[in-house]
């Protein structure tokens, strides 16, 4: 037994990560064997394993200034502040650091309870926020039930989940109802009830559920009239992992507040933020932000953010994911095409992909034990036998093609 925990797991059946290195797509263990990186890790390692210009920020960070309390002004945090809002759309001017994006996701609640006097809050059945008991509660997947009760006032909606829609529907008679149940919520819950809605743009660790056109454009409309304030948590798809800056930013519609963490700093350092519109933050000119922690804003996450930005920009990362986005696509395609009725679904949008497995327990076990004798790193969800996959935005046609071949042969072990 190791000295520490394992989260997210029976200790004894954790299956710990060996981790010793690692360069651009890939890392090595501590045997010295070689893994191709095709989960960026947990989503954040986007800028790819071992990248120089990050670490040598921090370290000239770390010389220069490396501790600092909240209320601390100094010029990296003002420069992060200022190219986040540049990022953002027209009208966001305020940015609240975190130590991560749970806790993004916990400050922009409490925000908006505080700016709307309300308390419900509506989010999604298949959605993920985070492990702190507030973004707990608004999930909604496995995670949520075994540490009931939560927060009071959170509403579940159904998902946009297009391939087995949860009301029935084939894409040639979908009426977007996965939106509609969202804004008869609103409804039914009270005209000045519900604080706000939060949503992940696409539900990335529970499938990449990719929503129809106007899913989102419905649901702030709706926000709109009724005084609800429309939060994007950008945790896991922000900084280019779906082939723009924001993944909101495929969609037409502009949230109130974009909740980020993981790639804001590429996985270097300990950072989250909220990026909150001047409707929103206007009120905190006279009001107290209640809000804070001993270690928000710490110099060397805020240097690691200031340099993984510098490295999309500079590298242009973004557009590579774009760019890559076909070609990840095909080979996920390709897979269900040889594989058959063991691959029912496979969906994707920019480096952000998923595949659903219809196999038996046993069947499963082989898999994943196939995938780590593969040496290939992806998201395995034994809840509903189906892997996400999210490389890192510098990976090569020729990497992506090598980690899908480690996985055909995974899958032929089925």
């Amino acid at each position: 037994m190791h000295p520490f925990f394992f989260t997210w797991s029976a200790q004894q059946n954790a299956q710990p990560l060996d981790l010793a290195g690692g360069k651009g797509s890939w890392f090595w263990d501590t045997q010295g064997n070689w893994w191709l990186d095709l989960a960026a890790l947990v989503y954040q390692v986007n800028a790819g394993h071992g990248h120089t210009t990050i670490v040598e920020a921090i370290k000239a960070q770390a010389d220069a200034l490396c501790v600092a309390a909240p209320a601390a002004v100094y010029p990296a945090k003002t420069a992060l502040a200022e190219k986040l809002l540049a990022l953002a759309p027209d009208g966001f001017d305020r940015v609240f650091f975190t130590l991560g994006g749970a806790e993004a996701n916990e400050n922009a609640l409490k925000m908006a309870r505080l700016v709307t006097g309300r308390h419900k809050l509506i989010s999604r059945y298949r959605s993920y926020h985070g492990a702190t008991m507030g973004a707990l509660t608004l999930s909604g997947d496995y995670r949520r039930p075994p540490l009931e009760p939560g927060l009071a006032g959170v509403v579940h909606a159904m998902d946009c989940y297009c391939d087995r829609c949860p009301f029935g529907q084939q894409l040639a008679t979908c009426h977007t109802e996965c939106a509609q149940q969202i804004v008869d919520l609103l409804d039914l819950e009270g005209p000045e009830s519900v604080a706000a809605v939060f949503l992940e743009p696409v539900p990335g660790a529970n499938g990449v559920l990719v929503p129809p056109d106007d899913y989102w454009p419905r649901i702030r409309e709706a926000c709109n009239r009724h005084g609800t304030l429309l939060v994007a948590d950008e945790v896991l798809t922000g900084f280019g992992r779906t082939g723009k800056w924001f993944a909101f930013e495929h969609f037409g519609a502009v949230p109130d507040m974009i909740t980020l963490g993981k790639a804001v700093t590429g996985g270097y350092g300990v950072l989250g933020a909220v990026l909150v519109h001047e409707r929103v933050s206007t009120h905190f000119d006279d009001n107290v932000l209640l809000g804070g922690l001993t270690n928000y804003a710490h110099p060397l996450g805020i240097a690691a953010a200031l340099a993984a930005i510098e490295v999309y920009e500079s590298e242009d990362l973004i557009t590579r994911a774009a760019t890559l986005a076909p070609v990840f696509g095909a080979h996920l395609d390709q897979l269900r095409r040889s594989h058959g009725s063991r691959v029912p679904y496979t969906r994707s949008i920019g480096l952000l992909g998923a595949m659903e497995l219809d196999v038996d327990a046993d069947s499963w076990t082989r898999f994943t034990r196939a995938l780590r004798d593969e040496r290939v790193l992806t998201h395995p969800r034994g809840s509903d036998r189906s892997v996400v996959l999210s490389p890192p935005l510098c990976i090569t046609e020729d990497e992506l093609a090598e980690g899908f071949a480690r996985i055909d042969r995974a899958l032929a072990q089925c």
